[in-house]
């Protein structure tokens, strides 16, 4: 099943998790109303309540029960709406890719790394958690503002294949959908659980008319009667909270372990850590206050619960499906001692592939590379993840420290906006050394030298690896550096495509985008598709009849005919601009026909150079496509580098 096919599938998830989350509130508006109509005595065998169920006292308790689970819900909601990092500080979770303290840590900032490349998205923020158990997360609304969460017992028992498989699981449920709507669930449960938490407050306000007889008048009975039922529905709601994260969570477990083992193309990797798991005696437990409330987002059940309330399908089942031949025995292992877990501090951290030479590399794209990255969309295949480490080995050393820095991030984002011309380059130093503080000048001055060497090819990659880097600036430095990447754009009064396209790489995932709701055909974007592919086309040929050319060949694999002319107003980049924000709305379904497109404008002379390379790739991430690398030959003997390097 591709990319887009399971768009569809969590579309449908969605509207089953809103069925389900309606039938437990429903249930629990019946469970009020019978324990409502239950007499109540003084003590002494008087009767002193003894309502009748009928359709005033259904309405109110509706409605109450209703309210709350909603305003519970939204709250918890807007709390999440911040991104997936809300979820890995609840559970302990510490930042690392700027900081990796251990060899540990870097292995796994290295795998994230490699793991983004290959999938064609930026590097997620990572946390470590420091729990001992070995399990990890993925928790987000949208790739933007996903994060990765590990434990550190994963982090130190695990080897690296066994912890690419891990990564690689996590990776699945950010681009399957089940990230997005598992983070909603969090909502939806925690919004059914309020319900006792009412409960529980109101009965905290009544004490003294539960100890005092005098104070027991029919409304503070009632009062006292109605906290009472919202307590003992509260564990009601608690069980249909585990039954909804059963029933939406655990067979999207299989699915993320099957496409591991795609993306590594070794079943061993995630089978050997499951395997872990199961012969750990903390297995993968996480101690977290809050851990039950995020158990549905685990690699591993982290929580103790019976199998029918379990959101995680049982392990032995989960390796058998990878491992059909494992004999049945777990890996028994002893925890690693703390003290390990912590003293093994580095100094600058030299990566995982030193020795490499910074050399550029001289690539050629032909037309199965290009369709084969297209067709890998959202599961990157194990040579994908190959070309992500070899495009990570050719990054310069120095270049990939500056990411990891948020001052030299931003000076290597300002460093890649310069011109390659010296006249407007000059033009460009002026205006930063006038607008940046001496320390980061200084700073983008020392970068300048390697960014000057660096291939064309390497810019989105080195941009992808800079990112998490960027997240930690507040909102006033963002909208400053902001303002000077449009100055450095603006200098020569013109806007490159690739310019703007950059610029909106960063704004979108440093500020996060909004989930895009699935409504529109290609057809119904059809002038916004010419737009597109009008400004493809041009900004992939410098002559204006081979450029139409290009547009012509690209509509001709469409179903649908193209408008007599581009709209005036949709001519510039705020056009393009407009275009690409209702492409992102289209059925998913419909993209593969708008990449189609794409694929044939750039391909139209046959092969696509650098700069298109770039541009495709920046242009599919704004429409929410991620993009696996392209696997390119060497010009002279059409071998893969791949090869060469493997």
């Amino acid at each position: 099943m591709n990319f887009f096919q399971q768009q569809r599938q969590a579309k449908r998830r969605s509207v089953l998790l809103v069925f389900l989350m309606g039938l437990a509130v429903l249930s629990l508006i019946l469970m009020s109303c019978l324990l409502m109509t239950l007499p109540v005595s003084d003590g002494d065998g008087n009767t002193i309540m003894d309502l009748e169920l009928n359709w005033q006292m259904f309405a109110t308790v509706s409605l109450v029960v209703t309210s709350i689970v909603l305003v519970g819900g939204l709250v918890k909601y807007g709390e999440l709406s911040a991104g997936g990092k809300v979820v890995a500080r609840r559970l302990g979770g510490r930042l690392i890719n700027h900081s990796a303290q251990t060899l540990e840590e870097q292995r796994l900032v290295n795998v994230v790394e490699e793991m983004a490349l290959a999938s064609g998205t930026v590097v997620p923020s990572v946390y470590l958690l420091p729990d001992l158990g070995i399990n990890a997360f993925a928790a987000g609304f949208t790739a933007q503002d996903a994060v990765i969460g590990v434990t550190q017992g994963a982090i130190t028992l695990l080897s690296r294949d066994e912890l690419q498989g891990v990564i690689a699981h996590e990776f699945s449920h950010i681009y399957n959908g089940d990230m997005r709507l598992n983070t909603r669930l969090v909502a939806v449960v925690h919004g059914i659980l309020v319900i006792g938490l009412t409960g529980s407050f109101i009965l905290r306000g009544m004490d003294d008319v539960r100890r005092s007889p005098a104070n027991r008048t029919q409304p503070a009975i009632l009062t006292v009667m109605f906290g009472t039922v919202l307590c003992i529905v509260g564990y009601g709601g608690t069980v249909f909270g585990n039954l909804i994260k059963a029933a939406v969570s655990r067979q999207r477990e299989f699915l993320a372990d099957a496409t591991a083992v795609q993306y590594t193309r070794d079943p061993q990797s995630i089978a050997g850590a499951l395997k872990k798991i199961g012969g750990y005696a903390l297995g993968a437990k996480i101690n977290a206050a809050r851990a039950a409330e995020f158990s549905h987002l685990y690699f591993g059940s982290g929580t103790s619960s019976f199998d029918l309330m379990s959101s995680h399908p049982d392990l032995s089942e989960r390796i058998r499906r990878i491992d059909a031949g494992w004999d049945g025995t777990f890996v028994k292992i002893a925890a690693a001692p703390q003290d390990s877990m912590v003293a093994r501090t580095v100094l600058p951290v030299s990566d995982a592939f030193s020795g490499v030479p910074d050399t550029a590399m001289s690539v050629v794209y032909d037309m199965n590379a290009v369709q084969a990255s297209v067709a890998a969309i959202g599961a990157p295949r194990a040579e994908h993840l190959i070309e992500a480490r070899r495009v990570l080995e050719h990054i310069p050393q120095k270049l990939k420290l500056a990411a990891r820095s948020t001052d030299s991030a931003q000076a290597l984002v300002y460093g890649l906006l310069l011109s390659r011309s010296d006249s407007l380059r000059a033009l460009q130093l002026s205006l930063l050394e006038s607008s940046l503080d001496r320390t980061l000048f200084n700073t983008l001055n020392t970068l300048c030298e390697p960014l000057s060497r660096l291939n064309p090819g390497l810019r989105l990659p080195l941009l992808d690896l800079l990112i998490p880097s960027l997240k930690r600036l507040g909102k006033k430095p963002f909208a400053k550096m902001k303002q000077t990447m449009n100055l450095l754009i603006d200098a020569d009064n013109e806007t490159e495509l690739l310019e703007w396209t950059l610029l909106r790489i960063v704004e979108r995932n440093v500020e996060g985008a909004p989930a895009v709701q699935f409504k529109f055909g290609l057809f119904q974007c059809a002038e916004q598709l010419l737009v597109l592919l009008n400004a493809m086309a041009r900004a992939g040929q410098q002559n204006q009849p081979v450029a139409l050319q290009a547009l012509h060949f690209a509509w001709e694999g469409l179903p649908f005919e193209r408008p007599l002319e581009l709209p005036v107003e949709l001519e510039d980049l705020q056009g393009l601009e407009a275009a690409i924000k209702r492409l992102r709305h289209l059925m998913p379904e419909e993209r593969p026909a708008l990449l189609n497109a794409m694929t044939r404008c750039v391909m139209h002379d046959g092969v696509i150079t650098v700069a298109e390379a770039e541009l495709f790739r920046a242009v599919a991430d704004l429409l929410d496509c991620p993009l696996p690398p392209f696997l390119v030959t060497e010009p002279d003997t059409g071998t893969s580098l791949n090869e060469s390097a493997g």
